[in-house]
Order: structure tokens, then C-alpha cells, then sequence
């Protein structure tokens, strides 16, 4: 049986803004439903382990709360403690707080090395790619050097207000880290598909990056 893991971040703070952040509820509860219905064992981890702060909450999705209820979000598990070899398919969830702790973890990148080196499937949607931009193989080359992707772009990091609270812009350093960042009109589902890596734009992609996983792996 396919088993997929969602990675989750653990970053609370927005910045300097004063607000809280999180993982955007939606772009994990969608690919868990999306896989679940594949048939895929879905398990959550996040970098700290325990139960993730959320952000983007929509408390009357039907997915959202089944997503909460019943997927073990509050308790998952550190990404130091999870054994990569378990898992055909890693997606990485986004939500801003990823842009602080997702694109040094050595821990999720460990597991996205081995999922990759074993012929799975590394997905992320949204802010998710973060995880990407500092990611690399055994070999020393990096995982999307030469790679077309999707991820946040500049501009909808502009509308959101938060050009100047984020570490860095997201498509800026996809792009330095030698991946093709491909932008489409803002809050537009978009997904791309490059062999066995598929990234989304935003929140509008999550269901559609989950789908392309699954297709990838039929």
C-alpha cells in the first residue's frame, strides 16, 4: 500500500507583525483527504513534534474539521523521529511559518533525500517549497537545480501584506537555487509537474497537488 507522509510546520510567529502563523489548515486537510480516498496510510509529522500551530482555519469545512478530528494533528510526531523508508510520497504543507523552519531542517530533508532516491514522489503547495530550496541529494546537486516548479509568488506575497515579514521571497530563492519558477495569475490554481517532484502555487492548488501525486504514482 502507498503511504504518504504531511509535513507540518512548527513556526508560530509571523514575523514582526505580531500575529500568529502556522501551517494553512487547508493544504493539509486536502491532500490527506485526496490520498486517504486513493487508498494511501497517511501519517502527519512536524518539526518540533506535538501538535502544530494552525493558520487559515475554516472552521466550515467539512474537510478542515474531519482533517482535525481524526487525523492525529494534535500529537504527530518529530521529523527526526520518522523513518523515511516507510514512505513512497512526502508533501510539504505550506502556511508562512514554513519560511522559518522548513528550508534548514535536517530532519525533513532527510526523509525528502530518501523519498526521492528511492523513486517516490517529493510534493509541496503554497509556501511548502521552502522546504526545497536548500535540499540535497546524496550526490551533493540540489533536488530542484534545473526543475520546473511551482510556489508563491512575489506578488501574492505582496497582497497578503507580508513582503517585508517573510525571511525571504519564495520564488526568488527557488529561482537562486536553480529551479524554474513558473508564476501563474495570482490565487489561480496552479500546479506543476516535473518528474517525480509537483509543487503548487497556493492554497487554491492543494487539492490539485494531490492529485497529480496520485496520478504520478497509478
Amino acid at each position: 500500500m502507498t503511504r504518504a507522509l504531511i509535513a507540518l510546520t512548527s513556526h508560530s510567529e509571523l514575523g514582526r507583525t505580531g500575529r500568529s502563523t502556522g501551517y494553512y489548515v487547508g493544504e493539509a486537510a486536502e491532500p490527506w483527504e485526496v490520498f486517504r480516498a486513493a487508498g494511501y496510510d497517511v501519517d502527519l509529522a512536524s518539526v518540533a513534534g506535538g501538535e502544530p500551530p494552525v493558520d487559515g482555519r475554516d472552521e466550515n469545512d467539512t474537510t478542515q474539521n474531519d482533517f482535525l478530528a481524526t487525523a492525529g494533528v494534535t500529537d504527530t510526531p518529530k521529523a527526526a523521529d520518522v523513518d523515511p523508508e516507510r514512505y513512497d510520497v512526502i508533501l510539504f504543507a505550506g502556511g508562512h511559518g514554513t519560511m522559518w523552519d522548513f528550508p534548514d531542517d535536517p530532519d525533513l530533508a532527510r526523509i525528502a533525500r530518501s523519498v526521492h532516491e528511492r523513486g517516490g514522489v517529493v510534493a509541496a503547495v503554497c509556501h511548502g517549497p521552502s522546504a526545497l530550496v536548500n535540499l540535497t541529494l546524496t550526490d551533493g546537486s540540489r533536488l530542484i537545480t534545473g526543475k520546473r516548479v511551482a510556489g508563491f509568488t512575489n506578488s501574492e506575497e505582496a497582497a497578503v501584506g507580508l513582503t517585508d515579514e517573510v525571511p525571504f521571497l519564495l520564488a526568488d530563492k527557488l529561482t537562486e537555487a536553480g529551479a524554474q519558477h513558473v508564476p501563474a495569475p495570482d490565487f489561480t490554481e496552479h500546479v506543476v509537474v516535473d518528474g517525480r517532484l509537483v509543487t503548487g502555487q497556493n492554497p487554491q492548488s492543494a487539492r490539485a497537488v494531490a492529485d497529480a501525486v496520485v496520478k504520478l504514482i497509478a
